[in-house]
């Protein structure tokens, strides 16, 4: 068996070896290829302050960067008895370079390189979920557009209210999306600041160059006190989850919508047949099965910041290994989203609208509100309008005027679309991923 890194003369009981590894070397497997590049920014620091030779750096740079060919290939693997991935890359490389792949360790604590691998993966998922809800925003925007005069029933309650439109419908999703990325934009801010060098949390006594990491990594910032830098272990991932949980709100609501839209009580919409499942006994059902998975999926995922904040809650400053089990929650938790995200973008794509929905009179009193207005532009005072108008529907006499004339800001007649769209290819912007991408290919080359 492999002896941990903090292992001396007594090894550890078994059982409780077990218990206290528990699901990390599961779950460092999503950690692998950020703790080998966080590992070649910290050594190259190293050499700068004299803690390694440029000969000993030039050998461990081309190490691990075969290394993290390996991660990033999926092919790195835990060995069995290895503690976590930071003991399985240090194992690799004394393997095949002796004493001085020991030497990679010095000013740094696991502490905070897990930390640091928390949010170099952290910020690349940020990232690739952006990307997804960039894309169904472009898809619900098209839809918008594409859709713009075709009317369906606005509810209240669940009772017939106004004229709504599919242009309002796809369009007001887009627009949730686009405040869903301003939360994480804050999200991603907070992620992007560098703990390491904070090491334990309380610094160390080496002469480390934190800003020279900082750079290599691509990083908007230090995390400055050493201690903070500890206690944001919990907080970043609280963070990042409560922007993950909106987004997903945003994705429950339309998922809840298409799925009572498309039954045939409603019939607005029919979901593409390949998109949808059958019954066992009924030869009739075409089940909206991706939908409701996508809703219960991301009602699970809106419960993640309470999990996190449970797990850290009422934990004083310093390091404990309570903070382990937040990866068990949190590091999946950007596949399940991601997937959610996809099967939408694919439904809202395919998705067919009815287009004669207003057609049917059960829908003739969503136009009582338009009538009330236009004998109020006649000169008529609204309370009486409203009166006259009311009285016709109780006497059954009301005849509507099917048509509709909304011009201001964001309504039927004046989308606002393509400002929505700026609004978000302003958030899209904030990001700055350019940045950080061209600092990590800079240090893999």
């Amino acid at each position: 068996m492999a002896q941990k890194l903090w292992e001396k003369n007594v090894q550890v009981d078994q059982e409780v070896d077990t218990f206290t590894v528990g699901k990390d070397r599961e779950m460092d497997l999503y950690l692998a290829k950020y703790d080998v590049l966080g590992s070649m920014a910290h050594i190259t620091m190293l050499e700068s302050i004299g803690l390694l030779t440029k000969e000993e750096l030039t050998v461990l740079l081309a190490e691990l960067k075969n290394i993290y060919a390996v991660a990033d290939s999926g092919q790195f693997v835990i060995e069995e008895g290895v503690e976590d991935v930071h003991s399985q890359v240090e194992l690799m490389l004394t393997r095949r370079l002796g004493d001085t792949g020991k030497k990679i360790h010095s000013g740094r604590s696991r502490n905070d390189q897990v930390l640091l691998d928390l949010k170099l993966f952290t910020r690349a998922q940020i990232q690739e979920v952006v990307e997804l809800v960039s894309g169904l925003f472009e898809v619900l925007i098209s839809q918008s557009n594409r859709y713009k005069d075709v009317l369906l029933p606005g509810y209240t309650h669940l009772q017939i209210a106004m004229p709504s439109s599919f242009g309002l419908w796809f369009g007001a999703y887009a627009e949730s999306l686009a405040d869903d990325l301003q939360m994480m934009q804050a999200a991603y801010k907070v992620c992007n600041r560098n703990p390491l060098g904070s090491a334990a949390g309380y610094g160390s006594s080496f002469p480390l160059r934190r800003q020279m990491t900082t750079d290599l990594l691509g990083f908007d910032s230090l995390d400055y006190n050493v201690v903070y830098a500890q206690m944001g272990r919990g907080k970043m991932e609280r963070t990042v989850a409560f922007a993950m949980a909106g987004i997903a709100a945003t994705l429950s609501k339309l998922a809840f919508d298409a799925c009572m839209f498309n039954s045939q009580n409603f019939g607005f919409i029919k979901l593409p047949d390949q998109f949808t499942t059958g019954s066992s006994i009924m030869p009739h059902k075409k089940n909206p099965d991706v939908f409701e998975l996508t809703r219960a999926k991301c009602n699970k995922l809106q419960g993640l910041p309470q999990q996190i904040t449970l797990i850290s809650n009422n934990l004083p400053s310093g390091y404990f290994r309570d903070l382990q089990i937040i990866k068990e929650v949190f590091l999946p938790s950007f596949d399940e989203l991601k997937d959610c995200l996809r099967m939408v973008t694919h439904m809202m794509r395919e998705v067919k609208v009815n287009e004669h929905i207003l057609d049917d009179d059960k829908y003739a009193l969503l136009f009582s509100v338009e009538e009330v207005n236009r004998l109020v532009l006649e000169g008529v005072p609204f309370r009486d309008a409203y009166k006259q108008v009311g009285l016709n529907i109780e006497a059954g006499k009301f005849i509507p005027i099917k048509k509709v004339h909304h011009t201001h800001e964001g309504s039927i007649g004046n989308l606002c679309n393509d400002q929505v769209s700026a609004l978000m290819q302003n958030i899209m912007d904030g990001f700055a991923f350019n940045r950080v991408n061209e600092a990590e290919q800079q240090l893999l080359s």
